[in-house]
């Protein structure tokens, strides 16, 4: 239930036609899960804690460093040195203290991803390594957990919301993973501004409003502000999502 806290704190967005009180409480008792807390993760975090999610894990193994500080928006300068989901805790719930946030310090793996994910209404993928997305996918395809997959690369940037069953999975997208330079060049705004959208799409899922980017890629290149859709096609022999039955 909302209670006054609730109804003033979260006034704005209730007010918008469409999603009311109930929209607002399936906020409240949703589950996200956020698979990494740096450039992706800070903002995504920070807004589904804005509005409202009740339940949010952060899942990250690193630790803050002075490189992290042009993007990393939950870690400041006396942080450096500290586990980033401490740090991004400390400043959730001071942002919102009427939810609950949950930390995980330490890295997705094939032996414990399933089990990070399985009580999670929707996942966001923060990561910095197509490996470890790989490795999230096929947990969530497994699970059947919607996955808002969001990357970016200097001033661009790509965002789609992966429901199994019923669109193209990460493998299906790229059956082949791509090669990676390490370490990535990015601009702060450029993350920034894929992690709020990312933030959006699981918001969309679990308030059950709008239209999710399902089965569409967002490309966004901020250096000439162009933004661009791709249909994405979901492969029957995709080696991931295959056998999942078609949700129609």
């Amino acid at each position: 239930m909302l209670d006054g806290a609730d109804l003033q704190r979260y006034k704005r967005q209730i007010l918008y036609e469409g999603f009311g009180e109930e929209a607002q409480r399936r906020l409240k008792q949703s589950r996200v899960v956020v698979a990494g807390v740096g450039g992706l993760g800070c903002p995504a975090s920070m807004y589904l804690a804005c509005a409202g999610v009740g339940h949010i894990t952060l899942i990250d193994h690193e630790t803050v460093e002075l490189s992290n500080l042009n993007r990393q928006v939950l870690h400041w300068e006396q942080d450096i040195g500290e586990k980033k989901v401490t740090s991004a805790f400390r400043k959730l719930t001071g942002l919102n203290p009427s939810i609950e946030v949950k930390t995980l310090e330490l890295e997705i793996t094939d032996a414990n991803a399933r089990n990070l994910v399985g009580e999670a209404d929707v996942v966001i993928d923060a990561l910095d390594n197509f490996e470890t997305r790989s490795v999230l996918n096929r947990a969530c395809v497994s699970e059947g957990i919607p996955l808002v997959h969001g990357g970016v690369w200097g001033f661009n940037g790509e965002v789609t919301t992966i429901i199994p069953g019923q669109t193209p999975c990460l493998a299906c997208i790229y059956p082949r993973e791509p090669r990676e330079m390490k370490p990535v060049p990015v601009f702060g705004a450029s993350p920034g501004l894929i992690g709020i959208i990312q933030a959006t799409e699981a918001l969309k899922l679990v308030a059950r409003v709008g239209r999710p980017l399902a089965g569409r890629m967002l490309y966004v290149n901020q250096a000439n502000m162009d933004f661009a859709f791709r249909e994405l096609v979901r492969n029957p022999d995709c080696r991931v999502c295959g056998h999942v039955e078609e949700i129609t």
